[in-house]
């Protein structure tokens, strides 16, 4: 069956969640790196147990959760301005170099996102980016209240594009969502912006083992839950050379 669409994830695929750093690198200089992996990691993990919980509050209220747990781990204490510039950095998140000359290559295809974001900070992020003009859709979780990998978050895709799930490649650079969008049936490129050698070097090189590399071990390497990804590529560059084997 032909590939009709690329979905793709926002963050960590499309925008570097690490360009959070640019805000706090002011305002917590000795703290930056700590604070950006733990807010990211606890992000993630909020969403993951509002999912459980049945207690779904959209992306922007668990990122604000998230980012008062981080602070409140080192037991620093900010004014509501300086809390909300910080928040608000994911509203400018950098697009990965490649980004808009992949998504002009891809064009006669249908390009959307699919992101546990939610819709107001999608809609801005795209917007002050300018890949709004590339997409035909910019797809949130909210509409179903549940996040990422539940199935649920994958349906939207088939509802908002009307194409079958074997017409999808999903493409995505989180482990979680690589197995939960294979899980689900869809065509899967994994992007794999740390590779397990580079990994491996950073935590056998004698060093102490930081935040970011811990980031990079824990959320930026595939998982072992029985969905592998159908392809491996290093650059949304590679995506268009991946559709004749992609096809079923």
């Amino acid at each position: 069956m032909a590939i009709k669409a690329f979905v793709f994830d926002a963050y960590g695929t499309l925008f570097d969640v690490q360009s959070v750093s640019r805000v706090i690198d002011v305002a917590f200089p000795v703290h930056s790196d700590y604070i950006t992996q733990v807010w990211r990691l606890k992000q993630l993990e909020y969403s993951w147990l509002r999912s459980l919980m049945g207690r779904y509050e959209d992306f922007l209220t668990v990122s604000r959760e998230s980012l008062g747990y981080t602070l409140g781990t080192l037991g620093l204490s900010v004014d509501e301005a300086l809390f909300a510039r910080i928040l608000n950095a994911y509203d400018n998140l950098s697009p990965y170099p490649e980004v808009k000359q992949a998504l002009e290559a891809l064009k006669d295809y249908r390009l959307a996102i699919l992101s546990n974001g939610s819709p107001g900070m999608l809609e801005a992020l795209v917007r002050n980016t300018g890949l709004d003009q590339y997409l035909e859709a910019v797809i949130s979780v909210d509409a179903k209240k549940v996040f990422k990998p539940d199935p649920r978050a994958y349906q939207l895709i088939q509802e908002r594009l009307n194409v079958l799930p074997e017409e999808v490649v999903f493409v995505s650079s989180n482990g979680f969502d690589v197995a939960g969008a294979g899980s689900f049936g869809l065509k899967v490129a994994r992007i794999e912006r740390v590779t397990p050698a580079a990994l491996s070097g950073e935590l056998t090189g004698g060093e102490p083992i930081g935040p970011s590399t811990m980031f990079r071990a824990l959320r930026m390497q595939p998982e072992m839950l029985g969905y592998p990804p159908e392809a491996v590529v290093n650059s949304l560059m590679a995506l268009p050379g991946l559709i004749s084997g992609l096809k079923s």
